[in-house]
C-alpha cells in the first residue's frame, strides 16, 4: 500500500469500548532536594502568552515547556551553583536569565519578537528546498545526539468533549533514545502514572488512545523519517521556500510541503531548518483525512456497532533543542478531533484527544544494553485508570512537569467530585 508507513504513523489507533481499564498507579516519593519555581512567559509588545516556550538551566540538561496559557513550572535541585536559564521560542529573541530571577511564583518573563530583516544571501544560500531537505535527512547522524540516550520526559494525555475536559493521563517516563544514525525503534520505561476520567460525559464510551507516549515519540521526524517521508528521493513532495525566521540567534529555513500523491491521507505541513547546519529544529505537520473511509481505517482500531467514528483534523508539532553541538528530541504534540456520529441521535458528539511530551532531562546511557522489566511500556499500551494519583502532593518530586492548564485543573475536580 502506498505510504503505508506514514498510515500507521504514530501508531494512533483510536480505541473506543464499553469497558473502562483497571485501576493502577506507580509512584516514587523523593525526599523535598529541589526548588521549584513557577511564572509565565509573555510577548513584550502585547502581553500576550508564549506557550510553548523552551526554559532550560545552562549547563545542565535540566528544562521544560510552558503550556497552552504561557506559564511554566520549573524544578532545579538544591545548591546548584550559581545559575543561568535561558528562555528561547520561535520568532523571539531569546534570553538569559540568572537563576535569582525566578521567585516561587508570579516570575514575569517578557521576550522580544524578532524585528531583524534577515539577509536574502545569508538565508537563502540553499537554493533549492527539495536538496536543502533532502541535505537535513542525511547528515542527521552527525547534527544529532550520536550515542544511547536515557532521556526522563513528562508526558500528557487529555480528551475534551467539546469545550469540557472529560479525561487526563499524566505520565514521567524513561525514553531509552538510540543514535538518530540507529534505525531501531526505542524504548519508553513508566516511572510514575496517573488518571483520572468521567465516563458519563463520554456517553457511556471510553475513548482510550492506544499507544500512549510512543505517540508522541514516533513524531521525531528526524529518527523516523520514513514514517512522513515514504520515497527518500523526495519526489512525490512539493517543497517551497517561505519566509525565513530565527530562534536563539539563529537563522532558519522555512520550507512548506505537501505530498503530491492525495488518493489516501496525506501529510502537509512546514519545516524549520538551521541554515548554519541544516537541522531541523521545529516542524509543524498536518494530515488531510478528507477521505473520510481511508481515515477511519486508519485510525479507529474498534467501536460500538450504531456508531460512525472518523478524524476531521490531525495535527502534530515537534521541537528539537542543542547541546553541545548536537540536537536532541525536545518536545512533541499530537491534537486530534473526531466525530462520533451515533445511528438514533440527532446530533453527533465530538472529542479532542490532545498528547504531549517535553524531555526534562537526559544523560548518556551507563548501559552497553537496556534490561527490559515489567515497567516497559508495549506500544500498544493505553494509559491505565486512576483516581488517588491527583490528591498525592508528593507524587512528582522532582521532576519537571508541564504546568496543568486552568481549564485541565478545573476538569481534574470536576471529574473527581462526580466520582466520589
Amino acid at each position: 500500500m502506498k505510504n503505508f508507513k506514514s498510515l500507521i504513523f504514530l501508531f494512533m489507533g483510536l480505541l473506543i469500548s464499553y469497558t473502562p481499564l483497571n485501576a493502577k498507579i506507580i509512584s516514587q516519593n523523593t525526599p523535598q532536594d529541589y526548588v521549584e519555581y513557577k511564572g509565565e512567559v509573555l510577548n513584550s509588545n502585547n502581553e500576550d502568552v508564549i506557550m510553548n516556550a523552551h526554559l532550560s538551566v545552562n549547563e545542565s540538561n535540566i528544562s521544560t515547556v510552558t503550556n497552552s496559557e504561557g506559564k511554566f513550572s520549573l524544578k532545579v535541585p538544591k545548591g546548584i551553583a550559581p545559575a543561568t536559564v535561558n528562555i528561547s521560542y520561535l520568532g523571539y529573541q531569546s534570553k538569559n536569565l540568572p537563576l535569582s530571577y525566578f521567585k516561587s511564583k508570579g516570575t514575569i518573563i517578557y521576550l522580544d519578537p524578532v524585528v531583524e530583516e534577515l539577509s536574502e544571501v545569508k538565508v537563502y544560500k540553499a537554493g533549492d528546498a527539495r536538496k536543502l531537505v533532502y541535505t537535513m535527512l542525511e547528515n542527521r547522524g552527525d547534527n544529532y545526539i550520536n550515542r544511547p540516550t536515557e532521556m526522563t520526559a513528562f508526558y500528557r494525555e487529555s480528551i475534551s468533549k467539546g469545550n469540557r475536559n472529560v479525561s487526563l493521563s499524566e505520565a514521567v517516563v524513561k525514553i531509552h533514545k538510540k543514535p538518530y544514525s540507529d534505525y531501531g525503534e526505542e524504548d519508553i520505561e513508566l516511572v510514575k502514572a496517573r488518571k483520572t476520567a468521567d465516563y458519563d460525559r463520554l456517553d457511556t464510551l471510553a475513548l482510550k488512545l492506544r499507544g500512549g507516549p510512543f505517540n508522541t515519540l514516533f513524531i521525531d521526524v528526524m529518527k523516523y523519517p520514513d514514517y512522513l517521508f515514504y520515497e527518500r528521493s523526495l519526489d512525490n513532495y512539493e517543497f517551497n521556500f517561505e519566509e525565513p525566521t530565527q530562534i536563539d540567534n539563529r537563522y532558519l529555513y522555512v520550507v512548506s510541503f505537501k505530498d503530491r500523491n492525495k488518493e489516501m491521507p496525506w501529510f502537509f505541513g512546514t519545516l524549520f531548518i538551521d541554515a548554519e547546519t541544516q537541522s531541523l529544529v521545529r516542524a509543524k505537520l498536518n494530515m488531510n483525512v478528507d477521505n473520510r473511509r481511508a481515515a477511519t481505517n486508519m485510525f479507529v482500531n474498534k467501536k460500538p456497532g450504531g456508531t460512525k467514528v472518523y478524524p476531521i483534523e490531525v495535527m502534530y508539532d515537534i521541537d528539537y533543542h542543542q547541546q553541545d553541538g548536537r540536537w536532541y528530541f525536545g518536545y512533541s504534540n499530537a491534537k486530534l478531533l473526531f466525530v462520533v456520529n451515533w445511528k438514533r441521535k440527532l446530533f453527533n458528539s465530538r472529542y479532542q484527544v490532545n498528547s504531549e511530551m517535553a524531555v526534562t532531562n537526559w544523560r548518556p546511557e551507563t548501559e552497553d544494553r537496556i534490561k527490559r522489566n515489567e515497567n516497559f511500556l508495549s506500544k500498544r499500551v493505553v494509559m491505565a485508570d486512576d483516581i488517588s494519583g491527583f490528591t498525592d502532593l508528593q507524587f512528582w518530586g522532582s521532576n519537571n512537569i508541564i504546568e496543568p492548564d486552568k481549564s485541565i485543573q478545573n476538569a481534574i475536580e470536576k471529574i473527581q467530585r462526580n466520582i466520589q
